[in-house]
């Protein structure tokens, strides 16, 4: 049986959940062909005023979409996210199709294999079309590079979308894509799903493979999904989870375990809520948003307590470590290309070079101190819930955020506490849409899980995206020309 085009093709399709497209595919109501085409109208039409997509692959888009339709009409085995294009963070080395890591270093880089996430994505009988904007090398929570430029916020393009997933989230926000991928080190996920209206998932480490990794041992940087919908989230994690031998931290579950269904009764289940984070400094109105969610959770039958984990030392553990990873990642780079590297990522070279063995090991030791305290907190509430952001989206052209409330920022990634003390203590961390400034701008909720509870943390946003996901859904002003 032959799949037969619509007789009207627009941009509407784009606006179908992920999970809506592979069932309307794989019923052969719709092509992959239609498909990709109404995304490729949208990308046509929006992208120049958000600058999200960039190195297109729009030829062999079309061409993998001929031959999805092929095995579809030959009624052959099809992959979860068969017809669906995607566009891979531009961290993520995709054959054939540049990969810049944001950098003039790496501007002409063709690699000659896929990342694993980009391998498994596309056995899955996903489409690419390009790849999503990146700060340089991944480094801040601005999406902005020498390459190509930056990457506006859809609510406001005068703000920053956040990073360094920033270019999956507006591709997103603005129907561009059903679905992407991200990565996550002090919050690249989940700041930018925040600030741009949409779901993402810092996953515990080890649950999506990471792959070429140069510390393949290291829990910082993880892999994880983006979508408009935790459903769709936990949809794509299904396609990238499961282990890997190229990995030595992959986790032995496979990743068919988070295509169940979501629903779930927390009647009783512990919450509980963040009170400040040691007295880290907030906008009033990520505060206000954030906290007029509780009523969401007791609506669920929920026993929600203000508590929350002792985060003493874990700023030090954060910019200790991170600094060594900079070191071990960038050093050799910066002495072949110093001038082509951003001075924020000199800076944590630079400082992580001062390093004693000692100081690491003693970062060591305290991080696993923190993850016993968060553990023993764990064991009473199933769930912490606090701000993704501790920020509004800002300007644009402001590289990080220098003063909150007042307080003044001692470095360039003091702003993203709320988000990087989550990754110190490796615990899986969902960014929720929960409402919106009086300016219109995005505000996120974090939902902190037990250790590797993944599949607890989809639950329990799906659960209470059911109750406040239809008043979000608010249409980015880019996409109504405004």
């Amino acid at each position: 049986m032959s799949i037969q085009p619509s007789a009207a093709l627009t941009p509407d399709v784009c606006l179908f959940s992920a999970l809506e497209l592979a069932q309307m595919i794989r019923t052969k109501k719709i092509s992959a062909r239609e498909v990709l085409a109404a995304h490729l109208k949208q990308i046509e039409r929006v992208n120049p005023k958000v600058n999200a997509i960039v190195s297109p692959a729009i030829e062999a888009a079309q061409e993998c979409a001929r031959r999805a339709d092929e095995a579809t009409a030959a009624g052959k085995p099809l992959g979860l996210l068969h017809g669906l294009p995607i566009a891979h963070k531009d961290l993520q080395p995709t054959k054939d199709i540049p990969t810049t890591f944001g950098s003039r270093i790496f501007q002409d880089f063709l690699p000659e294999n896929d990342s694993l996430t980009v391998e498994r994505l596309k056995r899955a009988g996903a489409i690419t079309v390009g790849k999503t904007n990146t700060p340089e090398l991944g480094a801040g929570s601005q999406t902005f590079n020498e390459v190509f430029g930056a990457t506006c916020n859809p609510y406001d393009l005068g703000k920053t979308c956040g990073g360094s997933s920033g270019g999956a989230a507006v591709a997103l926000a603005t129907y561009m894509l059903p679905i992407a991928d991200g990565s996550d080190m002090g919050g690249s996920l989940r700041n930018p799903a925040s600030f741009c209206n949409v779901v993402g998932m810092r996953t515990s480490p080890g649950r999506v493979p990471v792959w070429p990794a140069p510390m393949g041992w290291s829990t910082f940087g993880v892999d994880g999904p983006m979508a408009r919908s935790v459903a769709d989230a936990a949809f794509l994690l299904s396609a990238m989870a499961g282990p890997d031998a190229r990995s030595p931290i992959s986790l032995q579950e496979p990743g068919e375990l988070f295509a169940a269904p979501l629903q779930r009764d927390f009647r009783r289940v512990r919450v509980a809520w963040w009170k400040g984070l040691g007295g880290l400094p907030f906008d009033p109105q990520v505060r206000q948003v954030v906290n007029e969610q509780r009523r969401v959770f007791e609506s669920l039958g929920c026993i929600v307590e203000e508590a929350e984990p002792d985060f003493t030392g874990t700023d030090n553990v954060f910019k200790i470590l991170r600094a060594w990873l900079f070191v071990v990642r960038f050093a050799e780079m910066a002495k072949l290309h110093r001038p082509l590297i951003k001075d924020t990522i000199l800076w944590e070279i630079e400082r992580g070079e001062k390093l004693t063995a000692r100081e690491i090991g003693d970062a060591e030791v305290s991080r696993t101190g923190l993850f016993h305290r968060m553990r023993k907190f764990m064991e009473t509430y199933e769930f912490f819930i606090m701000p993704v952001c501790q920020v509004l989206p800002f300007d644009i052209n402001q590289p990080y955020v220098a003063e909150i409330d007042g307080v003044k920022m001692s470095t360039y990634i003091d702003w993203m506490k709320s988000c990087y003390y989550i990754s110190t203590l490796g615990n899986p961390a969902l960014s929720l849409p929960c409402g919106f400034s009086r300016e219109g701008l995005p505000i996120g909720l974090q939902i902190v899980g037990r250790h590797r509870d993944d599949w607890g943390v989809l639950q329990i946003g799906h659960a209470v995206e059911q109750l406040i996901g239809p008043s979000l859904r608010r249409m980015p002003p880019v996409i109504l020309g405004n």
